[in-house]
């Protein structure tokens, strides 16, 4: 296997200017993937992703720092660099949303490339791969599912 990039391709039923708030704004993130998201979407600024209550041990907080931010089409970030390191291909991940108009709603591809680049020896390396390969296949549905319901409400 590969263990190189990640990649996803689905048809969301809504338009790409909806697509784009849900994959880069906080309030709409924290709905489908982590608990908390702390992000301003303009390239170079830094946030984090937060799963679980700041104020339990078992927190898990990972860094970020917005790459590309081109509404509606593309939102980019890198993330899991150390916090008080500037985030490069060397020390964090790359995941790209691209938002493709597709009949009435939006083609969303989402690429995760990056994981050769860290230097992790071959099993940290196919570790964080399938960690990262499970994540996507349980947060993307989400994704779907929640947008269905935002459109919905309106």
């Amino acid at each position: 296997m590969e263990y190189g990039t990640i990649e996803r391709s689905m048809y969301i039923e809504a338009t790409p200017d909806v697509v784009y708030e849900v994959v880069s704004s906080p309030e709409h993130i924290k709905e489908w993937f982590p608990d908390e998201a702390v992000l301003d979407a303009v390239p170079g600024s830094a946030g984090e992703f937060v799963w679980g209550d700041r104020s339990s041990p078992d927190v898990y907080i990972v860094p970020l720092t917005v790459v590309d931010a081109s509404p509606p089409r593309l939102f980019s970030f890198r993330w899991g660099h150390p916090a008080d390191e500037v985030a490069v291909p060397a020390n964090s991940l790359l995941v790209e949303f691209e938002m493709v108009p597709s009949g009435t709603g939006t083609t969303l591809r989402m690429t995760e490339s990056g994981f050769r680049e860290r230097g992790w020896e071959i099993a940290t390396l196919e570790h964080h791969y399938n960690d990262h390969v499970g994540g996507w296949d349980k947060h993307l549905p989400d994704l779907v599912a929640y947008v269905g319901k935002l459109v919905a409400s309106k």
